[in-house]
């Protein structure tokens, strides 16, 4: 099976007619402030905001920004929720200088606005971060500068932050050309409702643009990150923190899960443009890039940024182990079951890999293949995962829970398909009814959210209101799933005691999971491998087991 990949165009395409990014570093009297509204101390940086700043900067025009990581957005970060809910070591990156800052976020927002005295207002959003874009942009809205929105939220549910009399224009699709093409236009003073990619207010209507063709990924400048602060770059992986920088190898992907929102950007440049999204950059320019980081911003960890990195051919893996194997800082990167062979696997590890996360999502086959479309075996899964059995390198399987329609039954199916893979870690996610998305209009349709439903985020919450299994129950079982994945099934009472959200089931979960870090990682939480990659321990006792990894 092809796992429900779009077969026309897998291999790389890079010979996409496109007008060439424009460069003129002529000094130009006009300020760009760019807006990223981030979840709190999600310290990776954003590779769009990086080329943006690039594209606008060699353009002659001055870029400010305004960057939420930092500060205490939510009651818990994301990190801290993961943490609780045993998906990742404990970390402080405070030992690195990286601090939340004291001030509220909004009203440090309105006196950079004050200060940097920007021409033009550039938001990024996701729609988990569109709330928080929206505040900001609503505490500004007495200055005179317009505002622009974009991101995959803008161009997959336009309608949405179009609405906010707050917002001026979107941008549609990739940036490069219309930031910088609205930046030019307004300089000159000169019309810019005709600037593609964008949808711009004007008289009571709405100017909706045609879009330009995807941009080869060889022409996209590298990212800027100078305006972020050196703490931007830190990022716990595996217990330690690195200098983390990421690289994008290529945009889009060529499968077609019914969760995910790349589907839909293939539908809008196809129908718009003519022309296929998922492309790749060569490795020549990719292994440049990587390069410069090194030397201008002393990175010694690589995140390739990239919805599925080994979605290509043989030759061309051949070529980016043979040109990695020069670099050799560890990286990160995640794919799909399909894309990994037992060479695969060796070329990986030759050149650093150090760590993979990977998607199974379901683990009951007809479920996996009909609702969430992705079309691999069980089997398959496990035997890939036994190819691993003598490789260093820890894998990372994502799990979602709360699909339409699921049960409680449905959900331990995915349990126990995870316990037979041994893998380093497990995440379970809330499933997330995003805009633009085919599982959106089933949940919709279904009457498992309404129409105009906020998401919550993948860590948060489940958001669907379903007969099969309550939204509580959803939370309890993304808490415990870790521990009853890796925790004999003779422990399984117990763990379902944790499931509750109650003083006993609380205190329960407080003790299992003390047990949980005993069992699984020493006492500088470094991964025990010889706990979790072999698959026949699960279901032995618990004194037998804590023997065995002593041992």
């Amino acid at each position: 099976m092809d796992g429900h990949r779009d077969t026309t165009h897998f291999e790389v395409i890079n010979k996409i007619q496109a007008p060439p990014l424009p460069h003129d570093p002529t000094p130009k009297n006009f300020k760009v402030l760019l807006v990223y509204p981030n979840y709190a101390m999600v310290n990776l940086l954003p590779t769009n905001i990086g080329i943006l700043t690039a594209c606008l900067r060699r353009n002659g025009f001055e870029v400010g920004l305004y960057d939420t990581t930092f500060y205490r957005t939510a009651e818990k970060t994301i990190d801290e929720i993961r943490v609780e809910n045993l998906q990742v070591r404990k970390f402080n990156l405070e030992d690195f200088g990286v601090h939340f800052k004291p001030g509220d976020y909004i009203e440090d927002f309105k006196k950079k606005v004050a200060e940097f005295k920007p021409d033009l207002i550039g938001v990024s959003v996701v729609e988990d971060t569109w709330p928080q874009g929206k505040r900001l942009i609503e505490a500004v809205r007495d200055y005179p500068a317009p505002v622009i929105v974009g991101g995959v939220f803008a161009t997959l549910a336009p309608e949405i932050p179009m609405r906010s009399p707050d917002v001026d224009m979107l941008c549609i699709g990739e940036g490069e050309y219309a930031i910088v093409d609205l930046a030019t236009c307004m300089w000159k003073r000169q019309d810019y409702t005709t600037v593609k990619n964008l949808w711009v207010k004007k008289d009571g209507q709405v100017v909706k643009n045609p879009m330009n063709p995807p941009i080869p990924m060889d022409d996209v400048p590298f990212g800027d990150f100078d305006l972020f602060e050196k703490e931007r770059f830190f990022r716990p992986m595996q217990g330690k923190i690195m200098r983390m920088a990421p690289i994008e190898t290529d945009r889009g992907c060529p499968y077609k899960c019914r969760f995910c929102e790349a589907p839909s950007l293939v539908n809008i440049y196809r129908e718009q443009t003519g022309q296929y999204y998922f492309r790749r950059r060569s490795w020549a320019k990719a292994k440049e890039e990587i390069e410069e980081y090194i030397r201008k911003y002393e990175v010694n960890y690589i995140y390739f940024n990239s919805e599925t990195f080994l979605a290509m051919g043989d030759a061309e893996f051949d070529e980016f182990v043979a040109i990695y194997r020069e670099i050799k800082l560890p990286f990160w990167m995640q794919t799909r079951i399909e894309t990994l062979t037992e060479k695969r696997i060796k070329g990986l590890e030759e050149v650093n890999c150090n760590r993979i996360s990977i998607g199974l999502e379901h683990g009951n086959e007809e479920f996996r293949d009909k609702i969430v479309g992705k079309g691999f075996s069980n089997q398959r899964m496990v035997d890939v995962f036994t190819l691993f059995t003598n490789s260093t390198i820890p894998i990372t399987v994502n799990n979602i829970l709360g699909f339409p329609g699921e049960t409680r039954e449905l959900i331990f199916d995915t349990i126990e398909l995870n316990r037979r893979l041994g893998a380093d870690s497990y995440n379970a996610y809330y499933f997330t009814p995003y805009h633009g998305t085919a599982m959106r209009k089933d949940a919709v349709e279904k009457g498992y959210v309404t129409e105009d439903a906020e998401t919550g985020t993948l860590m948060t919450k489940s958001i669907m209101n379903m007969p099969t299994i309550s939204g509580e129950e959803i939370m309890g079982l993304v808490r415990t799933f870790s521990l009853y994945v890796k925790f004999p099934k003779e422990e399984w009472p117990e763990i379902a005691i944790a499931e509750k959200f109650t003083p006993e089931g609380n205190a329960k979960f407080a003790e299992l999971s003390k047990r949980y870090y005993e069992r699984f990682f020493d006492h500088d939480f470094k991964y025990t491998k010889k706990a979790c990659i072999s698959t026949r321990i699960y279901d032995r006792p618990a004194k037998a087991l804590t023997e065995d990894i002593t041992n």
